[in-house]
């Protein structure tokens, strides 16, 4: 009997502002994945504008893929799908990785594949990992903020999300105001380190409170507000000031985090009871403090604990190729009119929440 055949899939990112090529084997061998960061681009407006990361993907997405073509060894015409991350993220951008993964699909004559952008962070761990169905994952980036039941390809349950600010942003929008500049996150978290935790004393939104929900918008203004009593004094904040700052917010990010997680474990045991495995993922995953912190939950609540290697944190091709393969083992494809789509939830039986008001969750 033959061997089954090796199937190789491009896959495309752009759903953000990083421009991302991956190719990857169904034996999960990465043979390529380039990122071009868009920094620069963005760093005098102090945040990702999207005008200009649509343009910018136009710009490096075709040398893009042929970079990642040469460091595979490979022609176009040895891939035998292309995926491409069709949503949710900034329109622009999801336009041009997708008319361009269907452009080449088409000419190729190959399956084209349209990728949730959180379905790939989802997957991601069993690309360099074995872990199977189900496990309990906490997925955070800069626009989203989840705790989800991953069951398999194409199957969440959410138990709770943000009800504002997602935390990536949170992390943004704070290492802006203390003037740290893009990427945020990864700056701020920088400062952190020389920082005491324990200087500012900032609320934790939710934490003790029932459910799974999160919220980061009163810790935002929180910290505004503290920046304020710099501004209103003349005094300018000093370098030991801003670095106390930075870590108080982050131990405060990571509090509610845990916080939330805790009672989202306590939710799934009463489902699963037993093989209970935890998975951390998505840009924010990268954060050292709160991969340190949510093992040491895993352990005190008997979870198995796996976080992916940073560079499958950020945005990447190779998340999205894999997924892709994850979906072409299960025979499924997409026809070419597949929109991009702005807002796409993986968990699309719960009602989306946004914002909480004196009478609940605004819907």
């Amino acid at each position: 009997m033959a061997a089954k055949k090796e199937q190789i899939m491009l896959g495309i990112e752009t759903s953000c502002d990083d421009t991302a090529v991956g190719i990857v084997t169904s034996d999960k061998r990465i043979l390529a994945n380039p990122v071009y960061n868009q920094f620069k681009e963005h760093e005098i407006y102090g945040g990702v504008v999207p005008e200009i990361a649509a343009r910018s993907h136009v710009e490096h997405l075709d040398n893009l893929i042929k970079a990642a073509l040469k460091e595979a060894g490979l022609a176009l015409r040895d891939i035998d799908a292309i995926a491409a991350t069709a949503g949710p993220g900034l329109i622009g951008g999801l336009m041009v990785g997708v008319v361009s993964a269907k452009t080449l699909a088409l000419a190729l004559g190959k399956p084209f594949l349209a990728i949730n952008h959180l379905e790939g962070h989802a997957l991601s761990p069993r690309l360099v990992s074995d872990i199977e169905f189900p496990y309990l994952l906490l997925l955070i980036s800069g626009g989203h903020c989840q705790l989800l039941s991953v069951e398999g390809v194409e199957k969440y349950t959410r138990l709770g999300t943000t009800i504002d600010d997602a935390v990536g942003e949170a992390f943004d929008k704070g290492a802006k105001l203390l003037g740290l500049g893009v990427p945020g996150g990864p700056k701020l978290e920088k400062t952190a380190r020389s920082g005491n935790p324990e200087r500012y004393s900032l609320p934790r939104p939710l934490v003790g409170k029932p459910g799974c929900d999160f919220s980061f918008s009163g810790l935002k203004t929180a910290l505004v507000r503290t920046v304020d009593k710099f501004v209103r004094s003349g005094a300018k904040p000093t370098n030991e000031q801003i670095s106390n700052l930075a870590a108080s917010y982050q131990a405060a990010i990571a509090d509610c985090l845990v916080d939330r997680t805790a009672n989202a474990m306590k939710m799934y045991r009463i489902k699963h009871g037993r093989d209970l495995h935890f998975v951390i993922a998505g840009g924010v995953a990268a954060n050292a403090l709160i991969r340190s912190n949510m093992e040491a939950l895993c352990e005190l609540e008997g979870f198995s604990y796996f976080a992916p290697p940073l560079w499958l944190c950020t945005d990447n091709g190779a998340m999205i190729a894999w997924a892709g393969l994850e979906h072409l083992a299960k025979g499924h494809t997409d026809t070419f009119d597949f929109p991009a789509r702005a807002r796409w939830p993986l968990d699309q039986q719960s009602a989306p929440k946004i914002g909480h008001g004196k009478r609940g969750v605004k819907v």
